[in-house]
């Protein structure tokens, strides 16, 4: 199973190249997986990196949810998918983000890469941050969705 877990701060350069964790390098390794696909986050103003498998696995759970006469899931099915881009890492083991997925998540230079499950977000640092430094309802949201049921 693939798991991405941590966070790695890292250094994005003038072309737009960073070096992906040698740690999360392993995982896509050990996996056999060779392409990725990047987008914006749905939620938050970061970028996430799918692995082509777990990519096509949410893209499939979109389509069999909206039918061929659905306008809002057509619309939505849409708008995921052609945010989207299919990226390599070079032989280097570094990713090429193109200047447009920079400039959507707010990222200069400073990068922070978080292992979620089983994809990778791509955070300016500043951001990263700043979202750890709210107050914390972490254990708040993990108490309500992992207490047992009936028992409230």
């Amino acid at each position: 199973m693939m798991r991405f877990t941590g966070n790695i701060d890292a250094r994005v350069d003038d072309k737009g190249r960073v070096f992906v964790p040698s740690g999360f390098r392993k995982v896509l390794q050990r996996e056999g997986v060779a392409g990725l696909v990047l987008r914006r986050d749905v939620f938050q103003r970061c970028l996430v990196l799918y692995p082509a498998g777990v990519w096509d696995r949410q893209v499939d759970a979109l389509v069999a949810r909206t039918g061929m006469f659905d306008r809002q899931g057509r619309d939505a099915l849409r708008r995921f998918v052609a945010g989207a881009e299919n990226v390599t890492l070079d032989g280097n083991g570094r990713l090429l983000i193109p200047r447009r997925y920079l400039d959507e998540a707010g990222i200069q230079a400073d990068v922070r890469f978080i292992g979620v499950d089983d994809t990778i977000e791509v955070w300016s640092r500043q951001a990263a941050e700043a979202l750890a430094c709210e107050p914390d309802s972490l254990a708040d949201t993990l108490e309500r969705m992992m207490s047992p049921r009936g028992c409230e």
